[in-house]
């Protein structure tokens, strides 16, 4: 399939010609054709029209008919077959045993995201009858459900270019929920962001739905997020990134007139707390087990394990040397593009230069373009608190060893620490009971707790929580993966003394889709 470098509104090609951009490879730094359009102001306007025209006939579709555009994005994805993979390792020098997976995962995305939607209790509906006799007032008959909020707009990740891109989980939710969405790709992998949308825009085709309930736009620029965001017809966001972007995307949302929503994923450092019994029994291969992790696919993943606490002592010095050891022996990595590689090293270069921080080990190969090296730091509970540097993600192969010299330094940090996606902690069951407030302390700071494994590696089931307190996101009561992330993009609404003609089928007596309803205070189904 030969690539356009096009925006995609509404099922058609649109270029204003105003300004182009190419992808790089990532081990050249070459340019890779076409090159790609940026999005115009009127192209934004465009495709959010047509979204909003759309809007009232998509969430007015049957549920079946939605999951089967689910399904159907699924099927278009897989028949690109080779030509998907083969673009995304050009674009990202992600292997290609990792991109067929990371494929499949959001081909599954998209099938558990159909099943609910035909299940169709995400809703959420609860109906109280009324009873006119009651005294001294009568009680109305009120009933709740969540409904869709209207176009969603949908930045695309650079380090998953397919599970959080164009049809990952953002998009999968938002349209599971019954929202037009606009993905703006990222210009990292713009080539496989265009073979993606060109299939969901197949699947709206073959599934019949309105033209304007997908659109896909390019940009290098922050004007084209600024006028994503503040549009009028945009009405929640969804963004997977930095800090940095993901607050300036925040404020701008609350700075329109008519604020929205964004749920942004800014990642975090993701804490891991190795309690003594762990350490005696298994440093070797704790060690082991935290290199593959801190080094699994370059430490490019927001679960990233960036700092590691423990009590000074043999078996940590011992699990320290395996660490170093292991590191020292591994190969390098080309991150995903260049820019995000140099950020890394200055990140990684400016914690080594604070005072009480020292390189325990790098590995010393030769680099080629693009290539970084994994690296383990070593420093103190006291310089750890003093210098907040130390406290964020350094976006890589890096972690940060921290010796406490008490078990109340270690809950003190604990306690200190910025929200976080996950926190993990390391030891036997003993060590969980005897260390109650050091769990209780990370329940307050992350979204994931962890015990005796490692952070990277996020289940897609209903029970993920992949969220936590600000900075990790802008909000902690939702998750973006999981099928409660579908409850991002819906907003609950109230019908008081409707007729049962006048309500949605989901809130009849009848219950013709027969879902799990809280009915005057009990389940049923019926």
């Amino acid at each position: 399939m030969e690539l356009h470098g096009h925006n995609i509104i509404a099922g058609k090609l649109a270029s204003s010609g105003q300004s182009t951009f190419s992808a790089v490879d990532p081990t050249t730094a070459q340019r890779l054709p076409p090159v790609f359009c940026e999005a115009s102001a009127a192209e934004i306007d465009h495709a959010l029209h047509h979204a909003v025209s759309a809007f009232a006939d998509y969430r007015a579709k049957p549920p079946d008919q939605i999951a089967a555009f689910l399904e159907q994005i699924a099927q278009e994805i897989l028949a690109l077959g080779d030509t998907l993979i083969q673009r995304a390792q050009a674009e990202t020098a992600l292997p290609a045993a990792r991109l067929t997976s990371e494929r499949g995962r959001t081909v599954n995305q998209l099938k558990m995201f159909a099943d609910l939607v035909r299940e169709g209790s995400w809703i959420d509906a609860v109906i109280d009858h009324g009873n006119p006799q009651r005294q001294p007032l009568p009680k109305p008959d009120v009933r709740r459900m969540l409904i869709p909020v209207g176009p969603v707009i949908v930045f695309a990740a650079s380090n998953f270019p397919l599970a959080f891109s164009v049809a990952g989980g953002d998009t999968a939710s938002a349209l599971a929920a019954g929202n037009p969405v606009i993905v703006k790709a990222h210009p990292a992998h713009p080539g496989t962001s265009e073979l993606v949308a060109t299939a969901v825009v197949k699947a709206a085709d073959a599934t019949e739905m309105p033209a304007g309930v997908f659109s896909h736009l390019h940009g290098t620029s922050h004007e084209v997020g600024r006028r994503l965001v503040q549009h009028s017809a945009t009405k929640a966001v969804a963004f997977t990134g930095s800090l940095r972007a993901g607050r300036a995307l925040c404020d701008l949302a609350a700075a329109r007139p008519q604020p929205i929503p964004v749920y942004a994923e800014m990642g975090s450092t993701n804490p891991v707390f190795l309690l003594p019994g762990a350490l005696a029994e298994r440093a070797s291969a704790l060690a082991e087990g935290l290199f593959q992790s801190v080094t699994l696919g370059v430490g490019q993943f927001c679960t990233n394990p960036g700092v590691v606490f423990a009590q000074p002592g043999p078996t940590f010095d011992a699990f320290s040397e395996n660490l170093a050891r292991f590191v020292g022996a591994s190969a390098p990595g080309t991150m995903l593009y260049p820019a995000l590689c140099d950020r890394f090293n200055e990140a990684l270069d400016k914690a080594t230069q604070l005072p009480g921080v020292s390189l325990l080990r790098n590995s010393k190969n030769v680099l080629a373009t693009g290539e970084t090296s994994a690296a383990v730091l070593r420093t103190n509970f006291t310089i750890f608190q003093k210098h907040t540097a130390l406290q964020e993600e350094i976006f890589g192969p890096a972690t940060i060893l921290v010796s406490c010299d008490s078990l109340e330094a270690m809950l003190t940090v604990a306690r200190s620490l910025p929200g976080q996606l996950t926190a993990t902690i390391h030891g036997t069951e003993a060590d969980l009971l005897s260390h109650r407030p050091l769990v209780e302390a990370l329940e307050q700071k992350a979204g994931r707790l962890i015990f005796n494994g490692f952070p990277t590696g996020v289940e897609v089931c209903p029970a993920m929580h992949h969220g936590g307190p600000y900075p990790a996101t802008s909000n902690p009561l939702f998750t973006s993966v999981g099928t409660a992330a579908i409850r991002r993009f819906a907003r609950p609404v109230c019908f008081q003394n409707f007729p049962q003609s006048a309500l949605p089928p989901e809130l009849r007596d009848d219950n013709p889709r027969h879902l799990w309803r809280l009915v005057d205070g009990q389940w049923t189904h019926q």
